[in-house]
């Protein structure tokens, strides 16, 4: 047969006979090396074994390797770049506050009844009396009597009587309390639920701590009647800054600054803050002349010293479009002294994703943002502590954003507001409210790392002049005034970058090289193992269908060797007596036919029989034929 004829007989798809012809095929064709002796050693039953052995240890080993691959890469490891980049730089907002709690109009009535409180307290426990040190009058009696003492006031109590939960009143004859030792004392103001069931003390060790508690647990409840457009700004910006610089230009104009009011640290001012990209001050050079100077007023006669105990202002450095928190990254600047901040910029991205927790504005985090800014963890953890505040106590904490449809605590209002926020306080401090675990870092972060440096301001020679100067605001003394500059110290940044130690593209290299070492082989090497697989499943599915396909027909066939007679036979036997016996009739025909074939009558030779010749012959084989030909008929 030629070429041609095998070529034309040959089907679209074919497949082996047999496993063995395949993994023959496969081992003598393969570029996996090692595979071909398993064919080669054959004759060699032992070294067949070892290369078997040998080839599936390798294999095994190189998924090990490959496993371990895969952890790693699922881990989402990440590795971390630092780069020096030098540019020119946005210059950051800066927040100046006066230390100085601004007395609103609105409450100054509540505010010297606390202040009257507070004097006798401070009478009773040290006999310290503050009315005659400053020179004012004593209040009247009358009028002291005639007012109601306030609410949770501040005792003295021993470590028996808090376990007890039981205080002896500060009224009580001081004959009594000398009995304790002094060291055993406990200063402190309890705190009761709505049904007075759930009592405790907040107490500390120190008489001074306590006071200072106590005097701002009662100024945040007055400042709950605050209204909401109350005039904050009662002093004026001339009044705290006297010259403001910024690249040795004139800085203290309209636009430049924004004004808010904290209730610790009073007036505050913020620079360059909340502004566009083309407004935003830039720094394109170094040094303390193209930074910001400010000049400060320093006013100490109308501190509320229970709330703010020393003397400066309170400075905080932070980027343009986020909240100004002055207790968690501001520093206090001395009076009489000139106080030099040089900055370094740091840039901070985090990836995202199964990376890292971090989120890129806030907007997949379940918390509403209170503070109208950027999202920052700070602002997010302080929303989230805001909320259940509402919701547990009925009423808003007044230093943070107050929600929609709430109103600030007054226990004239509710009554327990005090215990609900203390105990709500421990929670938030322990994570116990989950509002750090709920509040993430962001991607993006900028910092701004911080170094001071101090000198005596101004100096003898020009003290004189420079305190004249300031005359107008009666700053006559060192102690009236400080110098403040910020400025960058280089221009150089830092940047610090995550990125991902292993992604697909290092995953696949890895593997080519796991699969390289323990097989010598390539990508095409991965693709003959996988039309191995094919193959093997290929041939065991055509298998596994002619056996199916064999049992099929082998019950057929079972089921029709033995016919079932046609039910009409003898009905039509019945019904014809008067036919012949010797003449079959059409049905009895019919089944004979469907039974047994008629034989091959042709093959016969009668001759070998004898007693006939071969036209006799002839004629037999010839009516055979008919009749054969008249049954099929029917």
């Amino acid at each position: 047969m030629s070429s041609e004829e095998k070529t034309g007989k040959e089907g679209l798809i074919e497949f082996y006979s047999s496993y063995r012809e395949l993994f023959e095929f496969f081992c003598n064709n393969t570029t996996i090396h090692g595979a071909i002796r398993l064919v080669c050693s054959r004759n060699n039953r032992m070294k067949t074994a070892f290369w078997l052995v040998l080839f599936l240890v390798t294999f095994g080993l190189m998924y090990w390797q490959f496993g371990l691959l895969f952890g790693q890469y699922f881990s989402y490891p990440v590795s971390i770049s630092v780069n020096v980049n030098s540019d020119k730089l946005l210059y950051p907002a800066v927040t100046v506050c006066t230390l100085n709690p601004y007395r609103y109009q609105a409450i100054q009535n509540d505010l010297d009844k606390l202040d009257r409180a507070t004097h006798e307290t401070l009478l009773t426990l040290y006999g310290y009396n503050y009315t005659e040190e400053h020179g004012r009058t004593h209040t009247n009696r009358r009028r002291r009597e005639a007012e109601a003492p306030l609410p949770h006031p501040l005792e003295r109590i021993t470590d028996g009587e808090i376990l007890h939960r039981h205080a002896r009143s500060l009224d009580k004859n001081e004959s009594e309390s000398m009995e304790v030792k002094r060291q055993d004392w406990n200063f402190g103001f309890k705190l009761c639920n709505d049904t007075g069931g759930d009592c405790y003390y907040k107490t500390y060790s120190s008489g001074v701590d306590a006071i200072r508690e106590w005097y701002r647990f009662q100024y945040v409840n007055i400042l709950a009647r605050v209204p909401n457009k109350d005039n904050t700004n009662g002093e004026q910006l001339e009044n705290f800054i006297f010259s403001c610089r910024f690249n040795d230009e004139p800085c203290l104009t309209d636009g430049n600054y924004s004004h808010f009011h904290h209730p610790i640290y009073g007036n505050c001012y913020t620079f360059n803050h909340n502004r566009s990209q083309s407004e935003i001050w830039n720094s394109s050079m170094p040094g303390m002349k193209n930074g910001l100077s400010l000049l400060l007023r320093i006013e100490q006669h109308d501190y509320i010293p229970l709330l703010s105990t020393v003397a400066g202002a309170r400075v905080l450095v932070l980027g343009s479009n986020e909240p100004a928190f002055m207790d968690e990254g501001g520093f206090n600047i001395r009076p009489g002294v000139e106080t030099s901040i040089g900055m370094r910029k740091e840039k901070i991205s985090r990836l995202g994703g199964d990376y890292s927790d971090c989120t890129e504005d806030g907007s997949d985090i379940d918390v509403t943002n209170l503070f109208n800014s950027e999202y920052t963890q700070q602002v997010c953890v302080r929303s989230c502590f805001q909320a259940i505040m509402v919701e547990r106590c009925g009423c808003a904490y007044a230093f943070y954003p107050l929600p929609d449809g709430a109103e600030y605590c007054d226990y004239d209002k509710q009554k327990s507001w005090g215990h609900c926020y203390y105990k709500l306080d421990k929670e938030f401090s322990s994570d116990e409210l989950g509002c750090f675990t709920k509040c993430r870092k962001p991607c993006q972060l900028t910092n701004y790392r911080l170094n001071a440096g101090y000198s005596r301001w101004p100096t003898k020679v020009s003290e004189n002049w420079v305190l004249q100067t300031l005359s107008s605001s009666n700053a006559t003394k060192r102690d009236g005034a400080a110098k403040l500059n910020i400025y960058y110290e280089e221009m150089n940044y830092k940047s610090i970058e995550e990125s991902a130690t292993i992604n697909m593209v290092m995953l696949l290299s890895l593997m080519g090289s796991q699969w390289s070492l323990w097989f010598g082989s390539s990508v095409l090497s991965v693709v003959e193992m996988v039309e191995l697989v094919f193959d093997v499943i290929a041939i065991g599915s055509i298998i596994l269908a002619h056996r199916y396909l064999t049992q099929s027909n082998r019950s057929v066939e079972e089921t029709g060797s033995a016919p079932t007679p046609d039910p009409s036979y003898g009905h039509t036997e019945r019904q014809s007596p008067q036919m012949p016996h010797n003449v079959p009739s059409q049905s009895q025909m019919r089944v004979v036919a469907d039974i047994t074939p008629p034989p091959a009558y042709e093959s016969l030779d009668l001759r070998s029989v004898g007693g006939g010749s071969s036209r006799n012959s002839s004629l037999r084989s010839h009516v055979s034929y008919v009749r054969e030909a008249g049954w099929r008929d029917e």
